[in-house]
C-alpha cells in the first residue's frame, strides 16, 4: 500500500522541507528594520477615515456567505455535465433535484431580504 502513496508523501515531503528553508531564509536573511511609515494603515493614498479595526455590518458577511455557498454550488454542474453521457437518466434527474433545492433556498433567501444590500 505504501507503493501507491509513496509519491504523494515525497510530494508532501518536499513541498514541507521547501517552504520551511525558504521561510527560514527570509527570517534571518531579510532586512529586519520596522519602518513606521511601512506598519501605518494605508487606504488608497489618503490617511485612514476610521480606526482599522471598525466593526462591519452583519450584512456584509451574511452576503459574501450566501455569494460564495451558490458559488460552490454551481461547480457541482461542470463535472456532472462532463459526466452526462455515462451517469445517464439517474444522474440528470439527481441533479434537476438538486438544482430545484438550489433555487428553493435562493428564493427563501430572497423572500427573506438576505439579498437585500440597505
Amino acid at each position: 500500500m505504501l507503493p501507491n502513496y509513496l509519491t504523494v508523501l515525497l510530494f508532501l515531503g518536499v513541498g514541507g522541507v521547501v517552504g520551511t528553508a525558504l521561510l527560514s531564509l527570509g527570517f534571518f536573511f531579510g532586512p529586519g528594520r520596522r519602518d513606521p511609515a511601512k506598519t501605518r494603515p494605508y487606504e488608497c493614498g489618503f490617511e485612514p477615515f476610521e480606526d482599522a479595526r471598525m466593526k462591519f455590518e452583519v450584512r456584509y458577511y451574511l452576503v459574501a456567505i450566501l455569494f460564495i455557498l451558490f458559488d460552490l454550488e454551481i461547480t457541482f454542474l461542470f463535472p456532472w455535465a462532463v459526466a452526462l453521457r455515462e451517469i445517464g437518466w439517474p444522474g440528470f434527474w439527481a441533479m434537476g433535484l438538486f438544482l430545484l433545492i438550489l433555487v428553493v433556498g435562493f428564493l427563501y433567501e430572497w423572500s427573506k431580504g438576505g439579498l437585500e444590500w440597505e
